[in-house]
């Protein structure tokens, strides 16, 4: 198995950096100077190289292109006010990344491959990283079927590359949402919790359509009776009805097991708030609203870290919030970007040091 040792490292000739503003950074447009590219043939990971950011050169027969056999991850580093750079709990997305490729029978990315490969590019790569508020280093892993043919089963090879992107706020307002009520994003033993590429290619349709009508995102319901909660567009969703937190659990295996979900779950029962991961019907959210319960709805998610929503469309019935007025969502995005960015002490073992 090849280890951070083995790994070979050619520097750029000289670096973007200075072509680029990192103070207006729209979400995932430019990339840093390197990359790091990994080979699985044979049942072994090989020819693990550091190498400037550049072109992946595939033969058309290349069977991630013809199968959907690839996943990826979303991680995010950040700058402390001295200048030290950390990533935010890299262990859980190693995690997550591998029962991806379980599921999409893909084979398993080694500890020490996933976590030391990717500190090893960001060391590299860390000046890279905005020191503003509301910014910094999107870290994406993923990984591609490599077959050169084309054939109905799992590849024999596979590509498993990270690339850095520099960003800013992923939704800079509160949103605007749209209960989807045709189109499904995942159902019972499918491969919702997996973050496969197919998951966000089949979504693309409606949430276009939603935005067609004025919205921002759609909120998924389940498939078999268009009636339970799942996901919010991207990002795993939240509902404070009275003190307490309600989302929806993870057991159907249709929604992403989210880092930000988990951190905001602790973060959540800090604050006092009761947290109950659990089925949630739309119809159960619109009782709330009617008596004056719901309080709060907001998002999670890498990206987008915590996003409010601001109006909940269901049959033409539209649910509205007063954002500013709310305590939860801002307290819990508050309480993140301070361990984040080092300004409050790190109590869960969140951060992991470059």
């Amino acid at each position: 198995m090849t280890s951070v040792a083995d790994i070979n490292v050619t520097r750029a000739e000289q670096s973007k950096l200075k072509d680029i503003n990192l103070e207006n950074l729209p979400f995932g447009k430019y990339f840093t100077d390197h990359m790091l590219e990994v080979d699985y043939e044979n049942g072994e990971w090989k020819n693990a190289e550091i190498k400037p950011y550049q072109p992946l050169l595939l033969e058309p027969s290349v069977a991630a292109l013809h199968y959907g056999q690839a996943i990826f991850e979303g991680i995010k580093a950040y700058k402390n006010a001295r200048g030290e750079a950390f990533i935010f709990r890299p262990y859980d997305n190693l995690k997550r990344f591998n029962k991806s490729a379980e599921r999409l029978e893909m084979p398993q990315v080694p500890e020490e491959l996933f976590i030391e490969g990717m500190r090893l590019l960001i060391e590299i790569d860390k000046n890279w990283i905005p020191s503003q508020p509301e910014h910094s280093l999107y870290i994406r892993p993923f990984m591609f079927a490599s077959d050169e043919m084309i054939g109905v089963r799992p590849s024999e090879k596979y590509k498993f590359i990270i690339i850095l992107s520099p960003t800013g706020p992923y939704y800079a307002a509160p949103m605007r949402i749209n209960v989807e009520e045709k189109y499904v994003r995942a159902v019972s033993g499918g491969i919702g919790f997996a973050k496969a590429a197919g998951n966000y290619a089949g979504a693309m349709q409606a949430t276009a359509r939603a935005k067609q009508k004025g919205f921002d995102q759609v909120l998924w319901m389940d498939a078999i009776e268009h009636k339970y909660v799942q996901e919010c567009g991207v990002m795993n969703v939240f509902f404070i009805i009275g003190n307490t937190a309600v989302t929806p659990g993870l057991t159907e295996g249709t929604i992403l097991a989210g880092v930000t979900r988990d951190s905001a779950i602790a973060l959540l029962r800090e604050m006092g708030y009761t947290v109950e991961e659990r089925a949630i019907s739309i119809d159960e959210v619109m009782e709330a609203y009617k008596k004056g319960t719901l309080k709060e709805v907001f998002g999670t998610g890498t990206a987008a870290t915590i996003s409010k929503i601001k109006a909940l469309n269901y049959k033409d019935f539209e649910m509205t919030f007063n954002v500013d007025e709310w305590t939860a969502c801002p307290e819990v995005k508050r309480r993140m970007d301070a361990i984040k960015y080092g300004r409050e002490a790190d109590r869960h073992g969140w951060m992991f040091k470059i």
